[in-house]
């Protein structure tokens, strides 16, 4: 599929995932089970309930994200942050909350029902240092080292242009800025029809980077001291439902795919010289 079809279809879904929780229907995360028609145990129990009791319901309902980056940023105040891909702007509005009124949180997403409802999140919170951008991770709309960290939750992934994305942030980094971001990782080699499935590329599955590879694509945007920590290992077991819905073998593929899916934190830092 071209570029613009994978961003179509990434769209489509989010578009809906967005008019699912204002029409008050469940969505996939939060710190409950999983509810009927939730079957994905990677946006499953991101958020403790302190986090989550700081934010209105929606904005968690409307996380499909893979991990809390804002956990694990340590955003200080008056820093500016980014989200790419922010959602109904959970991570936005959390962040916002961490780096406090001298500070500012950016979000940024393509899909017009999400923004909406991020923005209705934000006016229900009372949250004034927060701001939602229209646009692609691809291109950030914002100028050069203006921003000291950028964050994303299960967002990278889904980009055909990975590379390009990297390079966007590393470009609106400050020089010692950082990359924090959460992400669907991939350890070892993954059978071509997980890879080839557009329906679990926009479920974090099949547009994950192998490890190595994330890692050499980040050196290779100029960024230093580049890591990944694993938050949660996935087995065959926890996807069989989602993979047996798509029409995929699960017992044939089990072997092939248990534990090499894994959410991760990936960092890296842009040089300060």
């Amino acid at each position: 599929m071209s570029t613009q079809d994978i961003k179509e279809v990434v769209k489509n879904k989010y578009g809906q995932a967005a008019l699912r929780v204002i029409k008050g229907r469940i969505s996939c995360c939060g710190t409950t089970p999983l509810e009927e028609g939730c079957l994905d145990p990677i946006t499953s129990n991101l958020y403790d309930s302190s986090e989550a009791n700081q934010v209105p319901e929606e904005a968690l309902l409307a996380s499909l994200g893979c991990g809390n980056p804002t956990a694990l940023a340590e955003l200080k105040p008056g820093e500016t942050v980014m989200d790419l891909g922010s959602g109904g702007g959970i991570d936005v509005l959390l962040s916002a909350k961490r780096v406090g009124p001298t500070g500012k949180a950016y979000g940024l997403d393509m899909t017009d029902e999400m923004l909406a409802l991020a923005r209705e999140n934000q006016r229900i919170a009372g949250v004034k240092n927060a701001e939602f951008l229209r646009g692609e991770i691809e291109k950030i709309p914002l100028p050069d080292k203006s921003v000291d960290v950028v964050i994303s939750n299960c967002v990278i992934n889904l980009s055909a242009d990975k590379d390009r994305v990297l390079r966007e942030a590393f470009r609106v980094l400050k020089p010692g800025g950082r990359f924090a971001v959460s992400d669907v990782v991939v350890r070892g080699d993954v059978p071509a029809e997980i890879r080839e499935n557009v329906e679990l590329w926009i479920g974090c599955l099949a547009g994950a980077l192998e490890e190595k590879e994330y890692l050499a694509k980040l050196a290779r945007a100029g960024f230093e001291t580049v890591s990944i920590e694993v938050t949660r290992v996935y087995r065959a077991a926890d996807a069989r439902e989602i993979l047996a819905s798509k029409g995929i073998d699960v017992d044939a593929i089990a072997p092939l795919v248990d534990g090499k899916f894994v959410s991760a934190f990936v960092r890296a830092t842009k040089p300060r010289g």
